[in-house]
């Protein structure tokens, strides 16, 4: 009997392949067959998806005949993109004809809708969204605050895209209940829509923590093309803007504020910036950034209340220092919008549970997206939304497929400076080796677990983002460096070599 493995799991997007060999590129995000390994648990095959190319910077597939001028996601030019091989084109084989309702239309919903008429021409597709617009990329909102995009450059596709797909596309639709017995999504209308196959890809709501003043006119936050309008009403130039929180959507918001010509103070609860992306050190080295475009940064600031009459006029923090500010926007993180799925009776603990194929505990319905948890894991980031979506749309018509996990990563430009972080960054015990170094005004940090690079940070410098992506998805071996005290410099080298 052969020893060879039976199922391959892409480390990019996290799909699985029940063959004897991995394919020669990954039907869902077409990585090559390097970065496929080996996967222990019992999966079904998938099929092909059209060809395109891919951002190396954030992973974004456009799936067109030529890459567009600047990716749409994060911003990165033509040349940034890769053209995905042929072995990714193809039909895929017919999936179900099968009904299909999708709720929320974020990038995992758009992504399942697309997913499903490629795996299905006789499929009945509808996508349900809360919102007036047209699907559109939520990490532009900030691009738009910032005035480096328009409100016309925010949709995913023209209505037309939908039209010519037979995707149904129910716009400012309010879901008001999940009656799972009979197979039907309650509208807020009192209308029903039955579906054969459910999958909510609802997404996440803002976290606000419960600060005193909260629901003062002046206070936002930014997760809606409506957020973002009103932020902009209230940040005229010259207007005091305070961000809470130095997370990423803080940082973004903050950087998109100042360049709108508003004075912009920054709130950090800890003691560095991006504390969940980056080191101490790589925090404070971010700090110049920050500065220098012309944001007053506090960390370790606590907020106590948001103080004001009827609008806000400042916040008081747990020091007694009250900041003025004719407009506050709360970047506390997300929560999973999971009420639905536990008023229905689905299993919910901090996500909506799914396994593998993206099934929630009932049979026939779906999850995707920042509402759904994975093996413990909310990833709350665009990448793993996508291909969850793509992933469960193809499940929802028959073609079984599985999602594996994948690495945390974030590749992101912070106030003009490149910032990429990938999965662990603190070591744990011994078995860890850590390389943390400054060199030419850049910041490297590189996290090994024996002879496996197991999380990086890269600030300033980020040419290696791709390779260092690449070594941790891979698990690539460094076994030949690790006995010689290595650098950042020889890392970097290893990587470029193509050694491993």
């Amino acid at each position: 009997m052969s020893d060879q493995p039976q199922l391959w799991r892409c480390s990019v997007c996290g799909y699985i392949h029940r063959q004897p060999e991995p394919p020669a590129n990954c039907p869902v995000c077409g990585s090559p067959r390097e970065a496929f390994e080996p996967y222990v648990q019992e999966a079904a095959p998938a099929q092909p998806k059209a060809a395109g190319f891919r951002c190396l910077n954030c992973r974004y597939v456009h799936r067109e005949s030529s890459p567009p001028a600047q990716c749409p996601v994060c911003g990165s030019p033509t040349e940034s993109f890769e053209p995905l091989a042929d072995g990714a084109a193809g039909e895929a084989a017919e999936g179900n004809a099968t009904k299909v309702v999708i709720v929320g239309a974020g990038v995992a919903g758009t992504a399942a809708a697309e997913a499903v008429r490629t795996a299905s021409a006789a499929a009945e597709i509808t996508l349900v969204s809360k919102e007036a617009d047209l699907p559109y990329y939520r990490l532009n909102l900030t691009r738009y605050v910032a005035g480096e995009i328009t409100e016309d450059d925010l949709p995913m596709y023209p209505e037309a895209w939908y039209e010519e797909r037979s995707i149904q596309l129910l716009r400012e639709t309010e879901v008001s209940g999940l009656a799972l017995d009979e197979q039907s999504v309650e509208l807020r209308s009192g209308d029903k829509l039955p579906y054969e196959k459910l999958i909510l890809t609802v997404g996440a709501h803002p976290f606000v923590p419960p600060f005193p003043g909260a629901a003062r006119e002046g206070v936002s936050t930014l997760r809606t093309v409506t957020d973002a309008k009103q932020i902009l009403d209230a940040a005229a130039s010259g207007a005091q803007c305070i961000c809470i929180g130095g997370g990423l959507l803080g940082l973004e918001t903050a950087g998109s504020l100042a360049k709108r010509g508003a004075g912009v103070t920054l709130l950090e609860g800890h003691g560095w910036l991006l504390p969940r992306q980056l080191t101490e050190r790589g925090g404070k080295l971010l700090e110049s950034n920050v500065a220098e475009v012309g944001i007053e940064l506090k960390t370790m600031a606590r907020t106590a209340e948001i103080v004001g009459d009827d609008r806000v006029r400042g916040v008081q923090l747990e020091d007694g220092t009250i900041l003025p500010a004719d407009l506050v926007v709360i970047a506390t993180g997300v929560r999973p919008n999971s009420y639905l799925a536990r008023l229905a009776g689905l299993e919910v603990n901090q996500g909506l549970v799914v396994d593998n194929h993206l099934v929630t505990s009932h049979p026939n319905v779906l999850a995707a997206g920042d509402v759904a948890e994975h093996r413990g894991t909310v990833y709350g980031i665009w990448g793993p939304s996508q291909y969850q979506g793509s992933i469960a749309g193809m499940n929802a018509v028959g073609i079984a497929t599985e999602f594996g996990g994948i690495p945390r990563s974030n590749t992101l430009k912070v106030l003009g400076q490149e910032v990429f972080s990938i999965g662990q960054i603190q070591a744990e015990d011994a078995s860890y080796t850590t390389i943390d170094e400054e060199r030419d005004g850049n910041y490297f940090h590189f996290l090994f677990r024996d002879t496996h690079l197991v999380g990086a940070i890269l600030l300033g410098d980020a040419s290696a983002t791709a390779a260092v992506k690449k070594a941790v998805e891979t698990k690539q071996d460094f076994s030949d460096l690790m006995g010689q005290r290595p650098t950042a410099a020889d890392v970097l080298d290893h990587l470029s070599s193509g050694k491993g």
